[in-house]
């Protein structure tokens, strides 16, 4: 008789190469220009720092109630971490620093996702408002709304879609274009 549940198996790991596809279609959208241009997110580090990590925590939202989405999304977040560590030395951030800014930026993270889930579930300006003051400095309130817009977008694309779609990379995020604008 086969037992449905395997307690001395260890979890199936995620594959890096999903990984990498799903933190790739996160970092390009990431950079994509309608943010910078129409939305008035900063075009600095710290502006394509903050769109990076609301994309995580939108990716990392549908992950968890997935079936092994405490493993995948913990492999999607070290990646995350992989990639801001290559990043500060690739700027000549020297190794004795490299801890701190990496504890820096797991605390703007968790910070910023728990503010996030908050104001997600109070609506839309929270959300709006969240925005404002993590992505757009507290300035932009009209585009901040409109990031709103996006997100909650994004959010319910995400949960549109069945886990085999959300681990083969094989979905995209929707256009941060005001309905009804040119992209």
């Amino acid at each position: 008789m086969l037992w449905p549940f395997n307690h001395f198996r260890k979890p199936r790991m995620p594959s890096r190469g999903t990984i990498e596809v799903i933190y790739g279609m996160i970092v390009t959208q990431a950079r994509e220009p309608l943010f910078y241009r129409d939305l008035a997110v900063p075009d600095t580090v710290n502006g394509r720092f903050d769109l990076l990590l609301l994309h995580l925590w939108m990716v990392l939202r549908r992950m968890r109630p997935m079936q092994g989405g405490a493993d995948l999304s913990q492999a999607l977040f070290d990646r995350f971490c992989d990639d801001m560590d290559a990043n500060l030395r690739e700027m000549g951030v020297g190794d004795l620093t490299v801890p701190k800014r990496m504890q820096a930026f797991g605390e703007a993270f968790y910070g910023r996702s728990a503010a996030y889930d908050l104001a997600l579930t109070a609506g839309r300006e929270p959300l709006a408002q969240a925005l404002c003051k993590n992505i757009l400095n507290g300035e932009h309130l009209d585009e901040a709304r409109q990031l709103a817009v996006y997100a909650e977008a994004a959010i319910a694309a995400l949960e549109r879609l069945d886990e085999a779609a959300v681990l083969g990379g094989s979905w995209k995020f929707p256009s941060p274009a005001p309905a009804g604008a040119e992209p």
